[in-house]
């Protein structure tokens, strides 16, 4: 009887040109436009939080509304163009958020049938290292290894 098998899919030649083509167009038109913050840079900066979107929101609307009352040290065209460029951002990183999900999902189904199908072939060597076949006990005994520190650990862990 086969075994379960979860997920069935593959790419071909052509279609992970293709990606590696799309993340090349990428890595192209936006390394001249981002930046990698340091650790320490990260947290200085931070991230705004809805409330304070909310707040950005209002304070653009009340400028565009009102372009009197905006202090005179403000460059609104460059407020203007950094709040349309974070817009465009959030929604590139919602995007590249999905996609990237959608693959972690994916591979952790694909894990989920390899590991499913190496338990069967381990068990299977381990049956036949007992029957003489040439060759398995020393496949055993190799994979054998890899399940002691996991019994190992799980005894650690009860005590």
């Amino acid at each position: 009887m086969p075994l379960d098998n979860i997920i069935s899919i593959s790419f071909t030649s052509e279609e992970l040109q293709e990606i590696d083509n799309a993340f090349n167009t990428i890595e192209t038109i936006i390394k001249t436009k981002t930046v990698n913050l340091t650790p320490a840079e990260r947290s200085k900066y931070g991230s705004i939080a809805n409330r304070n979107k909310l707040l950005v929101d209002k304070a653009k609307n009340y400028m565009d509304q009102y372009p009197e009352w905006i202090p005179r040290p403000l460059d609104k065209e460059e407020f203007d163009r950094d709040y349309v460029t974070r817009d465009q951002i959030e929604k590139m990183i919602q995007q590249l958020h999905n996609y990237s999900q959608q693959l972690i999902d994916t591979k952790t189904l694909l894990d989920h049938d390899n590991y499913k199908n190496a338990i069967s072939f381990y068990r299977l060597m381990k049956y036949l290292s007992t029957t003489n076949e040439p060759g398995a006990e020393t496949v055993y005994n190799d994979m054998k290894t890899l399940f002691k520190n996991r019994f190992t650990r799980s005894k650690d862990r009860k005590k």
